[in-house]
């Protein structure tokens, strides 16, 4: 089934995404609008150094909290690899590099509303790297390592509800499972 689009008004746009809104024809020949966010795909890493899963918390702003999530961002340029990406977020969130950089899969964010998706990896073999250097928009980035358990207790408290965080650590029970682990 497919929709066809009679036309794209770009609503906003900044360096991160832009907002369009689509008037479209259902296969059924009704008439609607879509509003959809173009973003840039990014990459999501899963640091892991064999006990602990490295996390991030950071405030964000439009849920206006802080919560822990794993390192993921994207190149705005659009000249890195998703493997460098990773790579990239790791060193300047974590302070660490992977000595073996796993692709776990690719998943969409939030597809009803956005265009975007994300690349998920396993980090081992961590090494640190150097002092992380967060962007400006991370300010007040705090860095912690905790178990399978305390991942678990920090999504039931509440504290760990990023969903692409979330669905890579599914991707990587999926992984672990393929492997016998």
């Amino acid at each position: 089934m497919t929709e066809l689009r009679h036309s794209r008004d770009v609503i906003y746009t900044n360096p991160w995404m832009t907002l369009t809104e689509d008037q479209i024809e259902r296969a059924d020949g009704s008439r609607g609008t879509y509003a959809v966010v173009h973003a840039p795909d990014f990459a999501l890493v899963i640091p892991f150094d064999g006990e602990r899963y490295h996390l991030v918390e950071q405030y964000r702003y439009p849920v206006d909290g802080r919560y822990w999530e794993f390192p993921q961002g994207f190149a705005g340029d659009g000249t890195l690899t998703p493997e460098q990406i990773a790579a990239t977020e790791l060193a300047e969130e974590v302070g660490l590099a992977a000595g073996t950089l796993t692709r776990l899969g690719f998943l969409h964010e939030a597809y009803g509303r956005c265009s975007n998706g994300f690349h998920a990896f396993l980090a081992t073999d961590l090494t640190a790297s150097s002092t992380a250097q967060p962007d400006a928009e991370e300010v007040g980035l705090r860095m912690a390592a905790f178990t399978a358990d305390e991942l678990w207790a920090l999504v039931e408290a509440g504290s760990f509800t990023d969903a692409a965080s979330l669905a890579a650590w599914a991707l990587l029970e999926r992984h672990r499972n393929r492997e016998g682990h």
